[in-house]
Parts: C-alpha cells; sequence; structure tokens
C-alpha cells in the first residue's frame, strides 16, 4: 500500500463517500463493495476487477490483509491508506478488517448458467441478503451449476449478501428475472425439469430422480412458493420433518436437496 504523507480522515472524503453509498445502497448498480481480505482476494481470484480500495495500518498487520494488499498491487489497484476511525464507520463489524474495495460486478452470461447437465437454483423472492448469500454458497459447494434469481429477491453482490455467500456470487454464474413466470418460460425453452419444494405433500426428496437437467425452485423464506408455481412444476419434492418443525431455513433446505442431486449424478 503507498505510503501517504497523511491517512483520509475525512467521513465527507470522495472515496469514503463512495464507499458509504455502496454499503448503504439497496440497488443493484455497475458496481459492488468487497469488505475484508478474505473477499478482496475470492475477487481477484475470480477475475473480478477491482476498481479501488482503502486500507488501514490494520491490514498491513495481518497476513490475510498482506495477501490481499499485494494482490491489489500487483493488479495495479490503487489502494488509499485510511484512518482506523473512519473505516470503522463503513465496516459491519464493530471493527473493521482493515481493508474495502470497490469492484465492477462480474457479468454473467446465460450458457454460462446452462452449461453441461445443467442443476439450477432458483430462488424465488427471497429477500433476506444472508439467506441468498447462505444458498447461493452452498449452490456453488455441491457443483450447481447456477442460479436464476426471480422476483424481488435480494442482490446478490449487495454488501450482506457477499459476505453470506464468502465469494461464491462472484463465481457462481447467475441471472435474474423479473417474475417467476418469466423464469419458468425460460428454464421451459431450455428443457429442464422443474423440481418444486413445498412442505407437506410432494415426493420424498430422496425417491426422486435428480438426475438430468434440473432445476431446484426454493421459495420465499415466509410463504414459500406460490401454488400456480407449483402446478407449473415437473416434480414436487419434500423434506420429512419431525414435529414440531415445520420449516428450513431456504439454505439448509437447498443443501439437502442440492447434495442428494450431486450423490444421484455422482459428484458428491
Amino acid at each position: 500500500m503507498p505510503q501517504e504523507i497523511e491517512p483520509i480522515r475525512s467521513r465527507s472524503n470522495p472515496l469514503v463517500r463512495r464507499l458509504r453509498e455502496l454499503r448503504d445502497s439497496s440497488r443493484a448498480g455497475q458496481t459492488c463493495l468487497l469488505e475484508g481480505p478474505r473477499l478482496v482476494l475470492e475477487a481477484v481470484r475470480a477475475g473480478v476487477r477491482v476498481l479501488e480500495a482503502a486500507a488501514t495500518t490494520r491490514a498491513e498487520r495481518t497476513a490475510p490483509g498482506r495477501e490481499a494488499l499485494a494482490a491489489l498491487a500487483a493488479e495495479g489497484v490503487v489502494v488509499r491508506r485510511v484512518h482506523d476511525a473512519v473505516l470503522d464507520t463503513l465496516a459491519e463489524a464493530e471493527t473493521s478488517q482493515g481493508l474495502l474495495a470497490i469492484a465492477e460486478r462480474p457479468p454473467f452470461a446465460e450458457d454460462q448458467v446452462f452449461v453441461a447437465v445443467p442443476l439450477i437454483v432458483v430462488a424465488v423472492g427471497i429477500q433476506n441478503p444472508g439467506n441468498l448469500g447462505g444458498l447461493l454458497r452452498t449452490a456453488e459447494a455441491a457443483g450447481a451449476t447456477g442460479a436464476v434469481l426471480a422476483g424481488p429477491t435480494a442482490d446478490p453482490l449487495s454488501w450482506k449478501s457477499l459476505r453470506g455467500s464468502m465469494g461464491s456470487a462472484l463465481r457462481l454464474p447467475h441471472l435474474r428475472e423479473r417474475s417467476i413466470d418469466a423464469a419458468v418460460d425460460r428454464l421451459a425453452a431450455r428443457r429442464l425439469r422443474l423440481a418444486a419444494t413445498v412442505a407437506h405433500g410432494g415426493q420424498r426428496y430422496d425417491q426422486a430422480d435428480l438426475r438430468g437437467p434440473l432445476a431446484l425452485l426454493l421459495g420465499n423464506e415466509g410463504w414459500g412458493l406460490a401454488e400456480s408455481v407449483e402446478q407449473r412444476a415437473d416434480l414436487r419434492l419434500t423434506i420429512p420433518l419431525r414435529p414440531p418443525v415445520e420449516s428450513l431455513n431456504v439454505g439448509v433446505a437447498a443443501g439437502i436437496l442440492l447434495f442428494e442431486a450431486a450423490r444421484q449424478r455422482g459428484r458428491s
């Protein structure tokens, strides 16, 4: 990190304002905010273009921080030195990890999602960014080829989603559709079977054939999938639960289904 005579101390500095705007924004733009050395490294390794960064001496005092700063330097990214107190006001944690960066959102093409024998996660109206991030992390770990985000689903590259995905959202190809109907139309055109997850009355997930091109439809945390969506599905899958538990976190449910699909496909 270049040693400036004096670190940035003003919260009204243009770079600090850009970082704050990205942290607070609820809309997907052209850039995303990366917090901490690990996420910055994940972005660089994924080929994501990092535009600028801000760091404190705290980053230089840890091995991950030094590694991330070296990676940024190798990419020719300008890293501005910022006072600890200023960066702490931008961090989600009480004390920042000493490094924030602004990166371009990775572009994903449709053919990247529907590669080989597609195994697609369809997030329908999942509005909790942490849950969405965890879902994408699980999908990548299980070998899903991509994701489709339908309706009012959270931004996968928002600050909280990225933290939840631990960088998976930077690598797992994903597309956004304005509505679940548009998503189902696209999937059907690609000749994928649609598997709707339902709390009760569906086929037991480990007795269903999850091989071949498949899209797993996962609904909102509160009310699940609409009946009209279930009716368009080729399969209705249920995970049996012991009472009094009635539902699972969407990321947990996705993990059970995805790893069963991976097992059947011989990838687990």
